[in-house]
């Protein structure tokens, strides 16, 4: 139902004058570009990875906005901290949908991630954003942050949530676009829920799981994949410590669940661009993982309808790896309350 592309990068004035206005933003930049924004409707996070109307960029001098329509109501901006994370359904509005961006590496990041797909009432409406970072070359010196810009406040240790309400005539809708599929190798479990393994079932044999690595030279662009009653769910590996025989990962896999390496993409891009004019979606709201964007060389390149930020971890329901995450607003067909619960 929307018409217009709402996000574009801008300059600070840019953005400062749309906030002065009144509107529903969402924003992301480097973390100085977002001190100097004034306070109003918008919450935002650390990035300097984008896809934008030129293409893939990265840059430290402009930051990027989303216009979130005026159907768009009841707006309620709140941080969660790791203690309190689990209340994000409590706020939910009754037909609405919620944006959270967390900060990278933090403790909610990994508690969300662990735990977030089990909580009463996470499905119940839609819930969608990403997980914010830095500068590559900012690794280990500077942390990511989130902003409630309302308030002014900053955190690298709370996500943050925008609530919004809609219409009875219009639902929200979150989907992925995964273009990674599962191998036909071996199988792979682990006894374990979380970031870091070291013991691991390969075809119900146990092997530790950096030797597996090493020994098989598993290509490590490519994500483990598990299938979620058909919804395919990567987890990328961040590095292997061959040493001490511990593999980190970006997210956790879970106990008992059986995920096969990807297969190989022949073409990230033209791929990704086939798939969405597949679906015709005219996305209100869309991020894209950093792995996509480095290992597919996006920066420079153009794709169809993919403007967003380039993030360290996608947000559907649930903590995503190398996935599109996007949302939609819809018009319900008459006699229908809202959006049916997704089969995450």
């Amino acid at each position: 139902m929307r018409k217009n592309n709402p996000v574009s990068m801008m300059s600070v004035e840019s953005a400062n004058s749309l906030v002065s206005q009144g509107l529903k933003l969402l924003v992301a930049g480097e973390e100085g570009l977002l001190k100097q924004l004034n306070k109003g409707n918008w919450i935002g996070g650390t990035i300097p990875y984008f896809m934008s109307e030129r293409g893939g960029v990265q840059t430290r001098g402009e930051i990027q906005v989303t216009v979130l329509p005026p159907e768009a109501k009841d707006l309620k901006i709140l941080f969660y901290d790791e203690a309190a994370i689990h209340r994000i359904p409590e706020d939910y509005r009754s037909n609405g949908f919620s944006f959270v961006i967390i900060p990278a590496f933090s403790g909610v990041h990994h508690r969300f991630a662990k735990e977030g797909i089990t909580w009463r009432g996470i499905l119940d409406r839609p819930l969608v954003g990403w997980v914010s970072g830095i500068h590559l070359d900012d690794l280990g010196r500077v942390t990511p942050k989130v902003f409630n810009g309302q308030t002014g406040e900053v955190s690298d240790a709370a996500a943050v949530v925008m609530h919004l309400d809609l219409p009875r005539e219009i639902y929200a809708k979150v989907n992925i676009i995964n273009l990674f599929e599962q191998g036909h190798d071996d199988h792979i479990s682990f006894p374990q829920t979380g970031f870091e393994v070291e013991d691991c079932l390969i075809n119900d044999t146990t092997q530790n799981f950096a030797d597996y690595l090493i020994d098989r030279k598993i290509d490590l662009k490519l994500p483990l994949v598990a299938d979620y009653f058909g919804a395919k769910i990567n987890v990328s590996v961040r590095s292997v410590d061959a040493t001490k025989k511990v593999v980190h990962l970006y997210a956790p896999v879970f106990s008992h669940v059986e995920y096969r390496f990807a297969k190989p993409l022949r073409n990230y891009e033209s791929q990704f661009r086939a798939r969405l004019d597949e679906q015709k979606i005219d996305p209100l709201f869309k991020c894209n993982c950093i792995l996509n964007y480095l290992y597919a060389e996006l920066e420079g390149k153009k794709t169809a309808h993919m403007q967003g930020p380039i993030t360290f971890g996608e947000i559907a329901y649930m903590l995503l790896n190398q996935t599109l995450v996007y949302l939609t607003l819809e018009k319900k067909e008459r006699g229908v309350d809202r959006e049916p619960t997704p089969k995450i």
